[in-house]
């Protein structure tokens, strides 16, 4: 490994940057571009050894973005100010974390209650960036929804991959092919761009979701919306839970749909529960052989009855796949997405003067704050630790 040229450090902080070490993870939490602005500002930034690597982003370019490569984890960590992250801190990371150390990436609280546990003990200060509201002024640090529009890409040419048909329609001297019909079943962020994947590869493209305001946004991409008399429009911009008899309505509704369709992805989720069950094993066994669906809620149980999480299994003549991290299959887009996300929140923390603020106050900051001076600030997450208890 070639000996880097450091950055004039200004303002004394450092910056590291980890390589992620979760099986699969492909992504990482800052690009040379990102790393570049931060050195020219006076930060010293350390990367660890190939972090970037899989995302296709070597060594060298950081070295030349001003960074400093770091060969081991303990040495990028030493006296680190801040460490951006793409999933959750491994527990032997926050054995090392120094107090006050700013930890920033997803933490998914909930399935990490131990390692937040742990956080807090050590009063180390963690930003979920899950839970960066969903406000104007916050959309350049919307992590979930850049994340989820590289998921919602790489779902649509997932199920073309895995689907025996043409999905544009062909005029060819041994006839004429008919378009493939890809159903989207929920229309949030991933879902619009698997709809606008799949329209750019010619399917013919239906979409459903319980929420109305949805179905201008679905026509504005040229696929047919499905309508169903129900609005199910909840905080945040995300669906409500339905009631039963919604219930009963929307399968009826749904099933046919999937009967008919070559190619069904789905991405219905509600934050912190089980993923709702949209297609059930006897609307599998109605559909065409040779059918696919792709479940995005695979690793929060599935949309699909029969999904197994991180497997693909074929059932009645249908193939179902249960992806688990899809932005990871585009991890060089998914990447500069996402470190762009934290270039726009490190803006909050660190002020013109280059110091870092201490000073949680911003509605940004506050309510993204799991984890701060030895208390966990996340209500939520504060209560699943206590067992409600107070």
């Amino acid at each position: 490994m070639s000996t880097p040229t450091v950055a004039h450090t200004t303002t004394g902080i450092v910056i590291a940057v980890v390589r992620e070490q979760a099986p699969g993870e492909q992504r990482v939490a800052s690009v040379p571009e990102v790393v570049q602005k931060l050195t020219k500002s006076g930060y010293e930034v350390r990367v660890e050894h190939d972090a970037g690597r899989g995302a296709f982003y070597p060594d060298d370019l950081y070295v030349a973005a001003g960074a400093r490569i770091v060969p081991g984890r303990a040495e990028l960590l030493q006296g680190a100010a801040i460490v951006l992250c793409v999933q959750p801190p491994a527990m032997a990371d926050v054995e090392m974390l120094a107090e006050g150390t700013i930890v920033i990436g997803f933490m998914n609280p909930a399935s990490n209650l131990s390692t937040v546990t742990r956080m807090r003990d050590r009063r180390v200060t963690a930003f979920a960036l899950e839970l960066v509201p969903r406000i104007t002024r916050a959309q350049s640090m919307d992590a979930l929804s850049s994340q989820a529009t590289a998921g919602g890409y790489a779902a649509a040419i997932l199920g073309a991959n895995h689907c025996p048909r043409f999905l544009p329609m062909l005029t060819t001297a041994a006839g004429t092919i008919r378009p493939a019909t890809v159903l989207i079943l929920g229309a949030g962020v991933a879902g619009l761009m698997a709809i606008a994947t799949a329209r750019r590869l010619g399917a013919m493209v239906e979409a459903y979701d319980v929420r109305r305001a949805a179905g201008e946004q679905v026509r504005s991409l040229g696929a047919k919306f499905l309508e169903l008399e129900i609005n199910a429009e909840g905080q945040g911009g995300y669906a409500r839970e339905l009631t039963p008899e919604e219930k009963v309505k929307e399968q009826q509704m749904v099933s046919a749909a999937v009967a008919r369709a070559d190619i069904v992805i789905t991405t219905a989720a509600i934050p912190g529960r089980k993923a709702p069950i949209l297609i059930t094993r006897e609307t599998v066994a109605t559909m065409r052989p040779g059918a696919v669906i792709v479940d995005l809620a695979a690793e929060s149980g599935g949309n699909c009855e029969l999904t197994q999480s991180g497997k693909t299994v074929k059932e009645h003549g249908v193939t179902i796949v249960g992806p688990q991290n899809l932005p990871a299959r585009v991890a060089y887009h998914a990447s500069q997405m996402y470190a762009k996300n934290l270039q726009s929140f490190l803006s909050l923390l660190l002020g013109k003067d280059g110091a870092l603020t201490r000073e949680f106050t911003d509605e940004i900051l506050a309510s993204s704050l799991l984890v701060h001076a030895g208390e966990v600030r996340h209500a939520p997450t504060r209560d699943l630790i206590s067992g409600g208890k107070p």
